[in-house]
């Protein structure tokens, strides 16, 4: 499998003295050759195609913002999916690029963290992208609040929104007890 990541998350992926890079191959029991001029990575499969897929994701997670440790959890857990949002669909000029990325991360970050925390979901927000980790639920409302804040809906609706889903997501986990 190849993914394509920008060329200065290379250096995350690899980790100080190749220790993420060696983490990752260890865990999966699959192999990446990196590319760090082109941003280029190849991840071979080892005697688990699954985890070498899984891995693949790791690696796509990690090229659209996330810290190693944030996209670990894709490796260990088969219910989490990586969801990206391209931006640069509704955004025409820089200016608007960084009013909606704005909106999303919210001052201080505020929005992001309600929206992560709310939806139970990891929130990256990198170059012409939102990146989303979490299980198809969970994405479902966090990808939800996030298009409501591209559209222009104000924050207290989308907090309300996520409260309120967050409400039936605790209901309907409760449910299943």
């Amino acid at each position: 499998m190849h993914i394509k990541i920008p060329a200065d998350r290379i250096g995350v992926l690899v980790g100080p003295t190749g220790s993420v890079k060696s983490a990752l191959e260890e865990k999966t029991g699959s192999e990446m050759v990196i590319d760090s001029d082109t941003g280029a990575v190849e991840v071979i499969a080892g005697e688990d195609p699954i985890m070498a897929m899984r891995l693949a994701e790791v690696v796509r997670a990690i090229g659209r913002g996330f810290s190693p440790e944030r996209a670990l959890p894709l490796l260990e857990d088969e219910m989490l999916m990586l969801d990206v949002i391209d931006l640069s669909r509704i955004c025409n000029t820089k200016t608007d690029m960084a009013r909606i990325k704005g909106r999303i991360i919210g001052k201080d970050g505020r929005t992001r963290e309600i929206t992560e925390k709310l939806a139970g979901v990891g929130i990256s927000v990198y170059g012409k992208t939102v990146a989303i980790i979490g299980g198809p639920e969970q994405i479902r409302i966090a990808r939800t609040a996030i298009e409501m804040l591209m559209d222009g809906a104000p924050h207290g609706s989308v907090y309300g929104f996520l409260e309120k889903k967050n409400q039936e997501l605790i209901s309907s986990s409760i449910g299943e007890i």
